[in-house]
């Protein structure tokens, strides 16, 4: 019997070890200021990082390019690449965050694609409490040294992630 219960226990804990982080999934963006939705995302995990890239973006073609960061290319962001050749939909522009506590990321960076902007950043996840969040959600906060500001993604299904227009 204890050897049975020893083998629950071992099993409950390694399936908690592989569940994925409440940050990870699919998520929209949506703009502070006018509340419309930006951009579809999908954040991940990648050796041990945190990761997002961008699936669909509001109003634009998915081979749409970073006009406006022409000449902006970051050592350590896709290779130095300059980041006007890029399409927006499929480049990870969020890369690198690094684990603070289960929902909670952070020391990583952001690209704003729309200006090729390089941000410090930290995610949080929060749990819909039919208060403050009545659904889920994720806050991506962008730095530049102690001034920031955060942005609140609402969580998404793949194909609604994929399929903003």
């Amino acid at each position: 019997m204890k050897k049975l219960l020893a083998a629950i226990c071992a099993l409950t804990l390694s399936a908690l070890a592989f569940a994925a982080d409440p940050a990870e999934g699919f998520w929209i963006s949506v703009d502070e200021k006018s509340g419309k939705e930006t951009a579809g995302w999908q954040v991940y995990q990648e050796n041990g990082k945190l990761c997002g890239k961008i699936l669909s973006i509001a109003g634009q073609p998915a081979d749409a390019k970073p006009t406006k960061a022409k000449g902006k290319s970051y050592a350590n962001f896709q290779n130095g690449a300059d980041i006007s050749t890029l399409t927006i939909v499929g480049t990870t522009w969020i890369w690198n965050l690094e684990y603070d506590e289960p929902g909670e990321w952070e020391d990583g960076y952001i690209i704003d694609p729309n200006d090729g902007k390089r941000y410090k950043s930290e995610i949080k996840f929060h749990k819909a409490d039919g208060k403050k969040y009545k659904e889920d959600t994720l806050e991506m906060r962008g730095k530049v040294g102690p001034i920031g500001r955060s942005q609140f993604w609402k969580k998404a299904d793949e194909a609604s992630a994929k399929g903003l227009k």
